[in-house]
Order: structure tokens, then C-alpha cells, then sequence
């Protein structure tokens, strides 16, 4: 298996949300889910189907600075800000791979450009729905569900 989930939602997802002002239990969960259905938290982080833990494809991932963060200046510069500074310029589409902060930040900005209502953090089928909407239009709400059990297990308390 790839990464602790307890350590990828403490050290990477949180993290990036805080920084980017959009820290939530139920982004944090979603994000987490969608780690664990796209790439097993990391056990592959790079095949035909995309980039990262969240198999963010070439193409989405441009789509995404063209028309939702350029749209936002402020919010590009400060998703920028989690790239490597030389890398970027000549592989920025291996930053989806290799820096695990900038590949949430992108996941985030696809949710957040879809401007779909969150689920609660312990709604698993939603936030299954969300990850089939978002991140794997052609997935089966099973995948999301079956890669939760064997990837995190249980289900975050909400307080």
C-alpha cells in the first residue's frame, strides 16, 4: 500500500486545505477517498489514466489553470506557490506526481470548479457520488466505497 491514511489526511490533505482557506472534515474526507479509489493512497501514482494520487490528467489539469484558476489570480498565485519553482515551468504536469501539497490544491480546485454542495464528512455514498461527478464519471459508487474499506477503513467523526 501506499500512505498511511492517517498520515496523508495529517501531513499532505489538511494541510493544503488550511493554506488554501478550504479546510472542512468533509473536503478533507472526500479528498482522502478519492486518494484511496484513484490510486490506492499512492501504491501507483502514474499510469495512462493520469497523474498522482488523484489521477489528474494532462488535459484537465490545464483545463483547470486555463478557466477556473485564471479566473482567480490570487488563488492561482497562491496554488502556484505549492509547485516546485524550476520544475514547474518544465514539467508541471509531473508536479501532479511528484508533490503530493500541489496535487491535492488541483484536486481541490476541480471539486471547488464544479461548485457541487459538499456532502457531511461521514456520508459515504455522497461523498462517493461527488468523487463519481468529479474525479471517475464512468466509476461504480462500489469502487469508492470498497477502495474506503481497504485504504482507511473507518469513517471520520464528525463533531
Amino acid at each position: 500500500m501506499g500512505i498511511a491514511a492517517s498520515e496523508l489526511s495529517q501531513h499532505v490533505i489538511r494541510p493544503t486545505l488550511i493554506y488554501l482557506g478550504r479546510h472542512n472534515a468533509s473536503a478533507e474526507a472526500l479528498l482522502l477517498g478519492a486518494a484511496a479509489s484513484q490510486s490506492a493512497l499512492g501504491w501507483a501514482l502514474d499510469d495512462r489514466r493520469g497523474h498522482g494520487l488523484y489521477r489528474i490528467d494532462a488535459r484537465r489539469h490545464q483545463l483547470l489553470w486555463d478557466r477556473h484558476l485564471a479566473r482567480d489570480p490570487e488563488l492561482a498565485s497562491q496554488v502556484r506557490g505549492l509547485a516546485s519553482q524550476h520544475a514547474f515551468l518544465a514539467a508541471p504536469h509531473l508536479e501532479l506526481t511528484v508533490n503530493l501539497r500541489y496535487a491535492t490544491a488541483i484536486a481541490w480546485m476541480l471539486v471547488e470548479a464544479e461548485q457541487l454542495p459538499l456532502p457531511a464528512a461521514d456520508d459515504l455514498l455522497g461523498l462517493a457520488r461527488l468523487w463519481r461527478q468529479v474525479f471517475q464519471p464512468q466509476g461504480r459508487l462500489r469502487d469508492f466505497t470498497d477502495a474506503w474499506s481497504r485504504c482507511v477503513g473507518t469513517l471520520p467523526q464528525v463533531a
